[in-house]
């Protein structure tokens, strides 16, 4: 069938043509199904670890979410922060007025929309004290990644810290060792912690991305540009009010299990084909 997915009425009606059954409702088919181990409609992506150091980068992430670096406790007065960018963040206005939520009745959204521009959102998390700063930028280049790292790094208390580890990753802004150079020179005490190629889901940053994304954008219905940038800047000090450090369970020991499955997953995928 030239289908990627079913919908209950495909199914109904396929399972009637073929004569499995001589009628069912949805309801019954959809039970089934639920309670079914295997469930076609579904999928995950997946992809392997492409970065041949990818082990060794990804270990000294994780120890500095749990505390260490090169085998040694960080100092309480040592930082680690997570910074990245959310690219095109839309201001879209919508056709008609959003209509608010009333008794039985959900909050409405117009499908349609007018694009009013979009800004380029820089944020970096504070992993050990739940603090996050970010900024609105026209576009993403790396005036605008330096002058995040400026608006923190200003601050008194990452300006007098013994180390400030910045977890970023391979991002075209911050990778090189033109950007390492460019921003120990300014920042003496500041230390790059690169991820491994294709590992965002190492950057804690990350995390806060998507609380930003449920939380304060969606449905996205705003008027104007200056609004967006009111909304996310706002949401900042709102979150960071109630914010506690993310509860990071994933260790280096997870890692290595992981690294093992992978490293014997070729020989099965060659044993299947």
């Amino acid at each position: 069938m030239p289908l990627s997915r079913w919908s209950l009425p495909e199914i109904r009606r396929e399972v009637i043509e073929r004569g499995l059954v001589a009628s069912i409702g949805e309801t019954t088919l959809w039970r089934w199904l639920t309670e079914d181990a295997i469930r076609p409609w579904s999928h995950r992506s997946w992809i392997f670890p492409r970065d041949p150091d990818f082990e060794r980068k990804a270990v000294r992430v994780l120890d500095l979410y749990e505390g260490r670096w090169q085998g040694a406790p960080l100092s309480p007065q040592d930082c680690v922060i997570c910074a990245d960018e959310k690219t095109s963040v839309q201001a879209r206005r919508r056709r008609h007025a959003t209509l608010t939520a009333a008794p039985a009745r959900p909050m409405r959204v117009e499908h349609e929309y007018q694009r009013l521009g979009a800004w380029a959102y820089l944020a970096a998390w504070d992993v050990r004290r739940a603090r996050v700063y970010g900024r609105c930028e026209r576009s993403s280049s790396i005036a605008a990644f330096d002058r995040l790292v400026a608006q923190v790094m200003t601050r008194r208390l990452y300006r007098c810290a013994p180390r400030v580890f910045w977890v970023m990753d391979n991002g075209s802004l911050h990778r090189g060792a033109r950007c390492l150079a460019r921003l120990q020179k300014r920042w003496p005490n500041l230390i790059p912690v690169h991820t491994p190629v294709h590992a965002s889901w190492l950057n804690q940053v990350e995390i806060y991305f998507s609380v930003v994304q449920r939380k304060a954008l969606t449905p996205n219905d705003f008027r104007s540009l200056s609004e967006l940038e009111q909304r996310l800047l706002g949401f900042q000090k709102h979150y960071e009010s109630v914010a506690r450090p993310f509860q990071w369970r994933f260790t280096r020991r997870d890692l290595r299990r992981l690294m093992r499955k992978l490293d014997t997953a070729p020989s099965r995928l060659a044993m299947a084909a």
